[in-house]
């Protein structure tokens, strides 16, 4: 009987599990694959939703746990959860020996990640690849490509653009964007029983009434600046009384403290308006959510990605999202309320838009799976310009 290909998958923030779920299902599920799971950084702490709860009820054991952040979410800490990633990430693997490591996307802890697996030979499989969209994000994501040997990009100009920046063609796959495969297999609709266990605070939220969806993250390149960003997106969202808002934590980039300084300073001073704010969502509720949302606004790359397959009316407030490939579902704002307000109303006059396959047709996992099965697996990448 032949060996199983051991395929390592890193799960490091809440984001990473909702676009890597359907392929650790995948590969767990192939005969010739063997998953083994890192999960660390954020998606260990409590203030960011505990992901990891939701990973082992959904049945993914992991192999190796690891806590890595570094307290403060400063632009040096951010610095410092990267190289102590770094560490802990190369224990992991050492001793857990994989013949492939799979890491998404362009975050720190990606970072750490790439660096990690690069330096212990292991080949490394990188998801969403390719994009533009300013910010940090940006040139961590071509660092990451540049560390990378076998690439998954979302879209096919990303693809083009992986191919351009010297990466072999005959390793770029575009298969979409895994995300999009939890939108396809998973009934929409909200159960209202389930909703309740997320608690969250403030006023009363009928699921079955008209709802707005805020998510908005802090920019690393406009680090101090987060309270004031994110105060005009909820005065904006203030004046809508006939819609319910549902605001959704940020994530531990460098200045979160200043981001989530600004909405509880909010909470405390409008605690009679019709707001709900939550920690997290499992990536099934997540899209049921944004799925039946009159309107998506903030900064999330979900809303791009995942709203454009679901046909979600979408503002992106700010230049996190720079550039960034979108379908006709989105539409940007500036960091000011009146601009906010004006472009929300003509999202919410607009209604839902039909769905879109820019980012793939929510069958990834099982095509990454399958190339990660039967690839030749080289760490002796060249340019090819």
């Amino acid at each position: 009987m032949n060996k199983k290909r051991k395929v390592c998958v890193v799960v490091a923030s809440r984001a990473n599990y909702g676009r890597v779920k359907s392929l650790m299902t995948a590969i767990k599920n192939h005969e010739k694959l063997e998953l083994q799971l890192i999960v660390g950084a954020s998606v260990m702490l409590h203030r960011f939703g505990n992901s990891i709860e939701i990973i082992k009820q959904d049945g993914f054991i992991p192999d190796k746990v690891l806590y890595y952040i570094v307290e403060g979410e400063t632009l040096t800490t951010q610095a410092k959860s990267t190289g102590l990633g770094i560490v802990e990430m190369s224990t992991a693997m050492e001793e857990l020996n994989p013949d492939v490591v799979v890491t998404v996307a362009d975050r720190f802890e990606t970072m750490s990640t790439a660096i990690a697996s690069a330096y212990l030979n292991i080949p490394l499989a990188h998801i969403q690849g390719g994009e533009i969209s300013g910010n940090i994000d940006e040139k961590v994501r071509h660092a990451i490509t540049k560390l990378s040997d076998i690439h998954f990009p979302a879209t096919e100009k990303s693809r083009n653009r992986l191919i351009k920046m010297g990466e072999m063609p005959n390793y770029v796959f575009n298969y979409g964007c895994p995300g999009m495969d939890t939108l396809r297999s998973n009934n929409l609709n909200i159960d209202l029983k389930k909703m309740n266990k997320y608690m969250g605070v403030g006023c009363f939220i009928n699921w079955e009434e008209p709802y707005i969806l805020m998510v908005q993250h802090p920019v690393t390149t406009s680090y101090g600046q987060g309270n004031m960003q994110v105060m005009e997106t909820l005065r904006a969202l203030s004046k809508l009384d006939k819609y319910q808002k549902i605001v959704l934590w940020p994530n531990i980039d460098a200045g979160t403290d200043d981001v989530s300084k600004g909405i509880r300073v909010f909470r405390e001073n409008n605690s009679k308006e019709n707001f709900h704010y939550f920690k997290n969502f499992s990536p099934e509720d997540y899209a049921k959510i944004l799925s039946n949302a009159k309107c998506a606004v903030g900064n999330s790359s979900s809303f791009i990605r995942e709203g454009s397959f679901l046909g979600v009316p979408t503002v992106i407030v700010g230049d996190r999202q720079q550039d960034r490939e979108h379908a006709e579902n989105v539409i940007f704002a500036d960091y000011d309320e009146s601009d906010i307000t004006s472009k929300i109303a003509l999202q919410l006059n607009h209604g839902k838009f039909t769905s879109s396959d820019l980012f793939g047709l929510g069958k990834s996992g099982e095509s990454i799976a399958k190339t990660l099965a039967n690839l030749d697996l080289n760490i002796n990448k060249r340019m090819t310009y």
